[in-house]
């Protein structure tokens, strides 16, 4: 089966690119938009909304795989490629990309994925990685269609996995409404929840991180008023962005200490926190989230660290893995580029005996992320991320429908 023809669309994503040096800098809230004046190259305001390209692969019996090239809500920051915007990156595809798939036979996903990924531009650097992302959605789709398979078929065929027969942990995000989003989790009985965005010491985390402990008490009460069975039992696992290193000024011995008491607070759930610190430099990141995780386990204190910052490549997360620097890798699809890269860094945690945590962001599309639930459910990750948006029932719906029709169909086969 060969690819005849390569089209593409300008989409919207689920959510917005948030321009993170303009609000870090003092932008305000108006709503739910911000105040002031972009400060990131591409930007033309300070939020503006989330764009995507849909990739269309036609195959030579009519049939249509397809893809979407998304990023990460604050695109063009941390060390990211720039603003991803439609206009700008469908040339990019026509010109450089098309010509290198039509006509090509669709034998093997693996080998045309890293042709793609490995791509340069002009200037002799690496084609942006929403492009990468996209792309390769659309040739994992298109050799399913060529050989009448699932896609996560093709993913256990290819790397010598086996497509998991059972559900996999979701994990659904809430935003800033962190107690009604809460509700909507626990009445569907999401295995994972509920992210929280703790980003600020003093108005979410307090001072001496006595906010935090409060709110993960209010979480373990909720769930045990709301759940509809006995033996529901939803991890808790939220996301940091570093602030308790910045109350407790980077210290490992008093972050441990703290990790205890929000251990006890959160009891008798399993707790796990992404991003405790962020020391803003790679190799220092690794060192410490070692040592916390190393103490964490030297003390028997059951919380779970999960590496976030600074843990953006296929390249890292092995460095992060090798070296001890938490219990958990979240792999942020799209930062990653190609989705080969993707199913590569969920291997590798397992080979490693680290916890995979499929994640991605609130600025993907449907597509996207239906992708990744086959990603998924080949590689078997400890969780995946639901995903896109900030509402949690989108996001919760696209990824639970595509992982139940995956475990239907192959029941179905049986």
């Amino acid at each position: 089966m060969k690819i005849v023809d390569v089209v593409c669309s300008k989409g919207r994503t689920g959510f917005y690119f948030d321009d993170q040096r303009a609000i870090k800098a003092g932008a305000g809230h108006d709503g739910f938009t911000y105040i002031g004046t972009p400060v990131t190259e591409g930007f033309s305001a300070v939020r503006q909304a989330g764009e995507a390209v849909s990739v269309m692969i036609i195959l030579e019996d009519g049939q249509i795989a397809y893809g979407d090239c998304a990023a990460v809500q604050y695109s063009g920051a941390g060390g990211r490629d720039p603003l991803f915007l439609a206009d700008d990156f469908i040339p990019v595809i026509e010109k450089m990309i098309k010509p290198r798939l039509v006509g090509r036979e669709l034998n093997s996903f693996k080998q045309i994925a890293e042709e793609i990924d490995s791509l340069n531009d002009q200037n002799g650097k690496r084609i942006h990685t929403a492009l990468r992302y996209g792309v390769t959605q659309a040739i994992l789709d298109a050799v399913a269609k060529a050989k009448k398979q699932l896609m996560c078929e093709v993913i256990a065929d290819e790397y010598n996995t086996q497509v998991s027969d059972k559900e996999i942990a979701i994990f659904t995000q809430s935003g800033d409404d962190r107690y009604n989003n809460v509700d909507k989790m626990i009445i569907k009985h999401a295995e994972v929840l509920p992210h929280g965005l703790i980003n600020n010491v003093k108005e979410k985390l307090g001072e001496n991180g006595e906010l935090l402990i409060e709110y993960v008490g209010w979480l373990r009460d909720r769930v045990a008023k709301l759940k509809t069975t006995a033996d529901y039992a939803p991890v808790l696992h939220i996301d940091v962005y570093g602030t308790i290193g910045l109350a407790f000024k980077n210290d490992v011995a008093k972050i441990v200490e703290y990790l205890g008491k929000l251990e006890k607070a959160a009891a008798p759930l399993k707790l796990r926190i992404e991003g405790p610190v962020d020391v803003e430099e790679r190799e220092k990141q690794i060192e410490v989230l070692a040592q916390i995780t190393s103490r964490l386990h030297e003390a028997k204190i059951n919380v779970e660290i999960v590496a976030d910052e600074w843990c953006n490549t296929f390249e890292d997360i092995k460095d992060f893995a090798d070296k001890g620097a938490g219990d958990m890798l979240q792999i942020k699809t799209p930062d990653l580029g190609g989705i080969n890269n993707i199913i590569e860094s969920v291997l590798y945690c397992k080979k490693k005996g680290v916890g995979a945590y499929q994640g991605g962001t609130c600025n993907e599309t449907n597509r996207s992320a239906e992708v990744c639930v086959h990603v998924a459910m080949a590689t078997q990750p400890v969780q995946m991320l639901a995903k896109p948006g900030m509402g949690v029932d989108e996001g919760y719906m696209i990824v639970y429908n595509e992982m139940q029709r995956i475990l239907a169909v192959r029941k179905a086969r049986k």
